[in-house]
């Protein structure tokens, strides 16, 4: 490691002693063979590129609030290449944060780094402004995740602001720019996920001027800010027009400030002091099923398991049509069958509904593991109360999953990206 800082000749590229407990917001995970800070995307790239012409296993991490490390010899031999800034390292308190970010208050085009806290980016934009990533606030990582899984909260995900994606291509071993509809995006996901064909190093997103945010669609934080259904209704309209309209929309600042209140109390704003917060936020994502078959079986095994009134109640949302072509999916008896050559409305439930009605309440832990349990403030949450360990949070998410399946057919896939761990 030391050999790999030497070579870079650049105050960029630093050593540092840490654990991956220290590195993740899950605080679980050993100690790799090294970690490289790297304070800029030359010196991302640089890192790459070198651990890469030798043959060096190695992950890139930015704020490891997607990460379920293990503490086995597979972490052991890595090296970690943390994207950074200054304001993130201990060690980096000469250099400036705003080094990082450029912003174009007239178009509204902003530019990070990838090293970039998030939540740092969005409170620069709102403090300039700018709307489109206010209902993002709170969330923990940095920048150059966004666009990785597509990340989004509050009725709003990146894909719908976001212009480019710095790339370093490892397979060419040279930097691009690619535009979104070249990364396959959709909820939680985005071609770059799961694999290490390129390193994301800067993005740029596409906000507005105006100092209003988008239209508030989520009903409980439209509520909490005051957006009324009818509001609602005209920004939908609008929308579907290809109209801009004021309607639902509010100051970037309220939006924030109330998105932030909403996450806290739900315990999905980190806090040192604050296990609930110690987690890799919504464990799950939301499952989607195709076709109204499909539909109908999950709500049927909830009717029979819930009783009518929570079947009828059930929260199921829109999740748009699947691509032509072979598709299997459940009929109402259960059974899979292939339909060919169809598309097919796509349905998406709550995976937090599902788990509560499922039987795991906040807190819940299983039976002697009391070190990780479900958030106290929220079910979609997998916490570590102190001391917990990956084989804690996995029996846990094991508990979660194979429980959800067995009450209602549904089976729950996890949002974070897994390192030495399986679930």
């Amino acid at each position: 490691m030391r050999n790999l800082v030497d070579r870079a000749q650049s105050e960029d590229v630093r050593a540092v002693d840490i654990t991956f407990a220290e590195l993740t917001t899950l605080r679980i995970g050993g100690r790799p063979a090294g970690v490289v800070e790297c304070l800029s995307p030359q010196a991302l790239q640089w890192a790459v590129s070198e651990l890469d012409a030798t043959g060096t296993p190695f992950i890139v991490v930015g704020g490891g609030s997607n990460l379920v490390v293990g503490d086995g010899p597979e972490v052991d031999e890595l090296i970690v290449v943390w994207a950074t800034t200054a304001a993130d390292s201990a060690k980096a308190e000469d250099k400036s944060f705003s080094e990082h970010i450029s912003i174009d208050t007239a178009t509204g085009l902003v530019r990070a780094y990838a090293g970039v806290e998030w939540d740092q980016l969005v409170a620069t934009t709102v403090e300039a402004g700018l709307g489109g990533l206010e209902c993002l606030s709170g969330i923990p990582g940095s920048v150059g995740a966004t666009p990785v899984q597509n990340v989004g909260a509050y009725g709003a995900e990146i894909s719908q602001v976001l212009k480019r994606v710095q790339l370093y291509n490892r397979e060419t071993k040279t930097w691009e720019w690619v535009l979104p509809e070249a990364l396959d995006l959709a909820y939680r996901y985005s071609n770059l996920k799961f694999t290490n064909r390129a390193v994301v190093t800067a993005v740029e997103f596409q906000l507005r001027t105006d100092g209003l945010s988008a239209p508030l669609r989520f009903g409980e934080l439209a509520r909490r800010i005051g957006v009324t259904a009818e509001e609602v209704t005209v920004a939908a309209s609008a929308a579907e027009k290809g109209e801009d309209s004021t309607a639902a929309r509010r100051p970037v600042a309220d939006v924030r400030h109330a998105v932030l209140q909403l996450r806290a109390g739900k315990g999905m704003v980190l806090n040192p002091d604050d296990h609930d917060t110690w987690s890799a936020g919504s464990f799950f994502t939301n499952p989607i099923v195709e076709g109204e078959a499909a539909r109908d079986a999950v709500i049927a095994a909830v009717r029979e398991r819930c009783g009518d009134e929570e079947a009828d109640s059930m929260p199921v949302y829109s999740a748009g049509r699947s691509a032509v072509g072979d598709s299997a999916v459940k009929d109402s008896a259960g059974d899979t069958q292939q339909v060919s050559g169809q598309s097919l409305e796509r349905y998406k439930f709550s995976a937090a509904w599902l788990i509560e009605r499922a039987g795991f309440t906040k807190g819940w832990h299983v039976e002697g593991n009391e070190v990780a349990s479900l958030s106290t403030k929220h079910t979609l949450a997998l916490t570590n109360r102190g001391g917990a360990t990956s084989r804690d949070i996995v029996e846990l998410a094991r508990a979660v999953r194979d429980g959800v399946r067995e009450a209602f057919g549904v089976t729950l896939e996890p949002e974070p990206i897994w390192l030495g761990a399986v679930i």
